[in-house]
């Protein structure tokens, strides 16, 4: 009767001593891409006049928009960072290519008096566009004239 007891006090504190398996680790986030102060992991907008267009970087994807210009939306791909430069690209609802190129150099749109921190090439289908970008952010609390930053805070 003993042998019994001395085996299941065993088998009792070997369960007890067992400790859980560890669980996966998560996978840690991507970092983020930071291409002349701007995360370009955040809303960023990219622009040029004459013809006046634009494009937005958001979770909704690659929106190309411009005056007489249909509006496009395209999946918004991976960023590729090359150098002093990012690629962003993806096929529009319209079947066309829309690949913005983002340089890390001031830049001037040409009718205002702000100082973009990224230059824009975009090109859509067989058009290529020249602007300035920045995060939606600095755009939009930017003033008339100086250089578009990112808010404090932000």
């Amino acid at each position: 009767m003993r042998l019994p007891l001395v085996l299941l006090s065993a088998l009792v504190l070997t369960a007890c001593g067992e400790a859980a398996a560890p669980a996966d680790p998560a996978p840690a986030p991507a970092p983020a891409v930071v291409l002349g102060g701007v995360d370009l992991g955040q809303p960023v907008r990219a622009l040029g006049t004459e013809p006046f267009w634009g494009v937005t970087l958001s979770e909704e994807g690659l929106v190309y928009e411009g005056v007489d210009r249909p509006r496009e939306v395209a999946p918004r791909g991976e960023v590729e960072l090359v150098g002093t430069m990012a690629v962003i690209s993806g096929e529009t609802d319209k079947g066309r290519t829309l690949e913005i190129t983002l340089i890390d150099t001031d830049c001037s749109d040409g009718m205002s008096d702000r100082l973009y921190p990224l230059t824009a090439r975009v090109r859509i289908g067989e058009e290529t566009l020249t602007g300035c970008a920045a995060s939606v952010a600095a755009i939009t609390s930017a003033g008339e004239s100086g250089p578009v930053t990112e808010p404090a805070g932000a």
